[in-house]
């Protein structure tokens, strides 16, 4: 037995610490361990132990508002990580929506993190979760992230809150001059990094392998998933990628207005007119909640930014160079992505001749092949899958593909699953509905969630994603026992697809990635459109073929 777990723990303790992921603590422990950021007390959840609200870098406020997190202060005696902490501060709430939650309390002093494992003994593979929320909204702190059916497999689980909104991507003239690196924005992204750097300080402690990290996220999480393989500040810090309805659109460049958009600069400027701040210090005097509220109201997107430091070109740029992380992939998407995301796709139109002269004067000689996918027989689906793919579908495979080339693992999937309610609902396999049955949280969903039936067949699937998740977190092969065996992408373009079994194919969608790759080829070549949602009926007229870009 560990010596020093015997006074922090009791006899009693410190050997149900000790036992193995296969069996579980007493609901009344409280775990005590001493990692090299200070001596911690969870608690047992689910039957695994967790530890909650500990943190990863120093309260971003006041003078730390938009710099880099400062490093978490080593604090003295046993610290409760017993409750979460506050989420990040975030837009106040608008209309209902089916990923509505109930609220948290939000703070600006939020860099917390949370991790449920089965031991703290031995080197389990390490799971960092990164939520999703358009880098706008959400929190590691989620009920739908609880990570106690992922570590019941021998999986340490880590979840995480990172700066949101204005105050975690905003860019400003006056922050760049003040930043050694001459660059501002990206802070969020900058959080995730010093989580990560934590993980690699601490896990060992809590009986995680800091050398078998894996990185993983949904939508905005995916998102960073693909900043963090993109960011040479973080390389090194994972070993394996897991990125779910990815969107590997064009960003914002610091200090140049590119590919139709505003430099992240003038972006910011612009936002501080709006928000009535004359200089740096008034902003940093604002209300925080004033200050996420208002720059949302003012039109404020937040994304990474291209700065020649953090992210040093754009996102599609890095993975043709091959400049990203050297990392195994698995990758997906959902076949109903935009069902429950209708904001992002336009109205559908009143008929087929006015759908089919849109395309034509928008996508010119690419009208035929856009047609063949998108055709005016169905006009609603067309316009809904429109925008998947040029997001969604056109990302993953494009990240699986990148990474193959490279000569490492990758797995692509599709989900397609439904059940009545959210059939009934008219949202199947929506965009973040395969989450709860890859944490295994099918009871934990928000209250406006099309509730799954409590059958065989559902928790049989959960299984499977569950075993195909970790199983990649632990070796980089996704495997589940019972289950198809899953193809690797390349050389033949295998992928898992999810529907109410797992089943293997390959050819997803023939056509869909060639199309929407000329498409982002034009388009990058003219360096005036962007490539995002502004596809099909509300797509600009697309430039003309390059050598580069037939």
């Amino acid at each position: 037995m560990t010596n020093f777990l015997k006074p922090l723990f009791g006899l009693a303790g410190a050997v149900a610490l000790l036992a193995g992921p296969d069996q579980a603590f007493a609901e009344s422990a409280r775990p005590v361990v001493v990692a090299p950021a200070g001596t911690v007390e969870g608690v047992v959840d689910g039957g695994l132990l967790a530890f909650k609200g500990l943190p990863y870098a120093a309260p971003p406020v006041g003078a730390g508002r938009w710099r880099p997190p400062a490093p978490a202060t080593f604090w003295t005696g046993t610290r409760d990580a017993g409750q979460f902490g506050a989420a990040c501060i975030q837009p106040t709430p608008g209309p209902a929506s089916v990923y509505s939650t109930a609220e948290v309390p939000t703070s600006e002093d939020c860099l917390t993190l949370n991790l449920w494992t089965p031991s703290t003994t031995g080197k389990a593979p390490v799971l960092v979760w990164i939520h999703g929320g358009s880098l706008t909204s959400g929190t590691g702190r989620s009920n739908g992230y609880n990570g106690a059916k992922l570590a019941a497999t021998g999986t340490v689980v880590v979840t995480i809150n990172y700066r949101l909104g204005a105050l975690g991507y905003l860019s400003h003239p006056e922050l760049s001059k003040e930043s050694p690196d001459g660059v501002s924005g990206n802070y969020g992204l900058l959080d995730q990094i010093a989580a990560l750097q934590w993980v690699q300080h601490n896990i060992a402690a809590f009986g995680g392998d800091p050398a078998n990290v894996t990185i993983a996220g949904e939508s905005a999480g995916a998102l960073s998933v693909m900043y963090l393989m993109a960011s040479p500040r973080a390389r090194g810090l994972f070993h394996k990628a897991i990125a779910q309805s990815a969107y590997m659109i064009s960003t914002p460049e610091l200090k140049t207005a590119r590919y139709g958009m505003p430099s992240g600069e003038g972006a910011g400027a612009y936002v501080a007119g709006a928000l009535n701040a004359p200089n740096l210090a008034a902003l940093r005097a604002m209300d925080p909640q004033a200050v996420t509220d208002g720059a949302a109201k003012a039109g404020f997107l937040p994304f990474g930014v291209v700065d020649g430091k953090v992210l040093p070109r754009q996102l599609v740029d890095t993975f043709d160079r091959g400049e990203q992380a050297p990392a195994p992939i698995l990758a997906g998407f959902n076949s109903g992505e935009i069902r429950a995301l209708r904001f992002l796709a336009p109205p559908t139109p009143k008929g087929a001749a006015e759908y089919e002269k849109t395309i034509r004067e928008r996508y010119r000689d690419l009208a035929d092949d856009f047609l063949a996918l998108y055709p005016a027989t169905n006009l609603e689906e067309s316009v809904l899958a429109t925008t998947r793919d040029a997001m969604y579908g056109w990302t993953a495979e494009r990240l699986v593909r990148s990474q193959a080339k490279a000569g490492h693992p990758s797995f692509l999937y599709l989900w397609d699953h439904g059940y009545p309610a959210m059939d009934q609902a008219g949202i199947h396999a929506f965009h973040a509905s395969e989450i709860p049955f890859m944490f295994g949280n099918m009871d934990r969903t928000s209250p406006r969630w099309p509730k799954s039936p409590d059958t065989p067949e559902e928790r049989g699937l959960s299984r499977a994603m569950i075993g195909y998740w970790t199983s990649f977190a632990r070796t980089g092969r996704p495997q589940a026992a019972g289950a198809a065996d899953w193809p690797a992408y390349a050389p033949g373009g295998g992928y898992m697809a999810f529907r109410d079994k797992p089943t293997a194919a390959a050819d997803l969608m023939p056509g869909m990635f060639a199309l929407n790759e000329r498409v982002m080829c034009r388009r990058r070549a003219s360096g005036d459109q962007a490539w995002n949602w502004n596809v099909g009926l509300v797509s600009p007229v697309m430039p003309g073929p390059t050598p580069a870009c037939p």
